[in-house]
């Protein structure tokens, strides 16, 4: 792998609250692509604002990060909610970013679903495809974030939305390809996460929670900008692609 692409949730502060480290800005020096809350897990349209901004300002390309509508839960709480009222939130979400970006003479590059929401797609046939046929009609362009082999992966690839295949540096995986969740992410080794990282790029390969190595296939790395300590995790990750060769890049 010559080069792959690096993105990272941003903008997922709320109002005077601020989630992770607040290291959002630092963070933008290191990654190619941004994930920008719209509003329904985190973010605000001030703050989307914001965001935008630092990225126009360190080149870095956007994209919509829309989530359930469950800002006490961060949206990582699971919504059982009919397709056609998911796929409408997501639609409001993306216009709402959208609109923001156009102000400052900006295009979205992606849309990346965000926690439960983005599981609940990868997985969920009837929402997953009623997203794809609506983006379809607006941005058949748009690029569209998700894990390779899922629902909505293949769906898209069917439709012909272009995917981004991600690969999650601060989550583990089982076998069956899947990532492991937990509400609460430990504290990470920033040398330990930059290993796997480039094991993945240069091997395919990443040690599962069972013990044995799974092939995996990606076009992007994923690195969450609140789990603890981010902006170490990222720096280092960083440091060990530039040090390997691995140029990291927006996918266009």
């Amino acid at each position: 792998m010559q080069a792959v692409d690096f993105n990272s949730d941003m903008g997922e502060s709320f109002g005077p609250w601020t989630i992770g480290d607040g290291v959002d800005n630092e963070l933008m020096g290191f990654i190619s692509s941004a994930n920008i809350a719209t509003g329904f897990h985190a973010g605000d349209p001030g703050t989307m604002r914001r965001t935008i901004e630092q990225a126009r300002l360190r080149g870095v390309a956007i994209g919509a990060h829309p989530g359930f509508r469950d800002l006490v839960g961060f949206g990582r709480r699971h919504i059982n909610a009919p397709a056609q009222e998911l796929v409408d939130d997501m639609l409001y979400q993306l216009g709402a970013l959208r609109e923001l970006a156009r102000v400052q003479g900006l295009k979205l590059q992606h849309i990346k679903p965000h926690g439960a929401l983005y599981m609940h797609l990868a997985r969920d046939e009837e929402a997953a495809r009623l997203l794809v046929e609506n983006l379809q009609k607006l941005e058949p362009e748009l690029l569209l974030y998700c894990m390779p082999g899922s629902v909505i992966c293949r769906i898209a690839q069917e439709l012909g939305q272009p995917v981004i295949r991600e690969f999650y540096a601060d989550r583990d995986y089982d076998l069956s390809g899947s990532i492991v969740f937990t509400r609460r992410v430990r504290v990470l080794d920033p040398h330990e996460v930059a290993a796997k990282v480039l094991r993945a790029c240069q091997q395919g390969l990443v040690r599962t929670v069972e013990g044995e190595d799974l092939a995996i296939e990606f076009d992007s790395i994923c690195l969450h900008s609140d789990t603890p300590g981010a902006l170490d995790l990222v720096e280092a990750t960083r440091a060990a692609l530039d040090l390997a060769g691995i140029q990291v890049r927006a996918p266009r």
